[in-house]
């Protein structure tokens, strides 16, 4: 079912990321990790969909999406770029792209963290952060999204990879096999994996090299 929501607000958090908050449809629901397909209510855009990943909370008297602009595309999101509150965007059903299964590692590249935000802020909430530990690479530093917030939630259990920046104060390199082998002891433990499709790929692969449930590693990628 399609359901109209005015943006109510439109904020940069990074160079290339936007946080749109919008109205909540009466009994729209959703849980922590849940996503839903959007579109542009403005001519010729209204059937061009696109998933995005609730960062709100379930009970938030709003929604909002953390969303990552893509110029190049000539796209959705690049529309959603000159996009401002009072502008309406369309929604439809609900559906689980990511759960929490219990404590164990995000492994996300770049806009790959945006299914989390929500689950960590509802763990937070609930004070089940313990056990919870973060990988997240990015190009540079500029490209980290919601910084600030994710070390507020995990401390030092969030650890940035940089790629592309040479004086990165940041560990500086690809997860790969050798860094997974160097952070983590223990892959007797849940994973949650999102990033490009060829990174969630590669790095589902190469837990289970290293001795991971493949039932224990949740998937998805942007």
């Amino acid at each position: 079912m399609e359901q109209k929501v005015k943006i109510k607000e439109v904020v940069s958090i990074t160079h290339d990321v936007k946080q749109f908050k919008t109205e909540k449809p009466a009994g729209y629901n959703y849980t922590p990790g849940h996503a839903t397909e959007v579109s542009i209510n403005k001519e010729g855009w209204q059937d061009k969909k696109r998933p995005f990943t609730f960062t709100s909370l379930h009970d938030a008297d709003h929604l909002e999406f953390v969303i990552k602009i893509y110029p190049d595309h000539d796209g959705v999101t690049e529309q959603m770029d000159a996009l401002e509150p009072g502008d309406e965007l369309i929604l439809r059903d609900t559906w689980g792209a990511i759960e929490y299964n219990g404590p164990g590692y995000i492994i996300a590249g770049g806009a790959g963290i945006t299914p989390y935000i929500a689950m960590l802020r509802d763990l937070k909430r609930k004070d089940k952060l313990e056990g919870m530990k973060l990988l997240f690479s990015n190009k540079t530093e500029k490209d980290i999204i919601l910084k600030a917030e994710l070390d507020a939630l995990l401390g030092e259990h969030a650890t940035y990879v940089i790629t592309d920046q040479k004086d990165t104060s940041h560990k500086k390199g690809h997860i790969d096999q050798e860094f997974l082998k160097k952070e983590i002891n223990d892959f007797d433990q849940k994973f949650y994996v999102c990033g490009p499709p060829k990174m969630t790929k590669e790095i589902a692969a190469i837990l289970e090299n290293l001795g991971a449930d493949p039932n224990q590693v949740t998937l998805d990628d942007q």
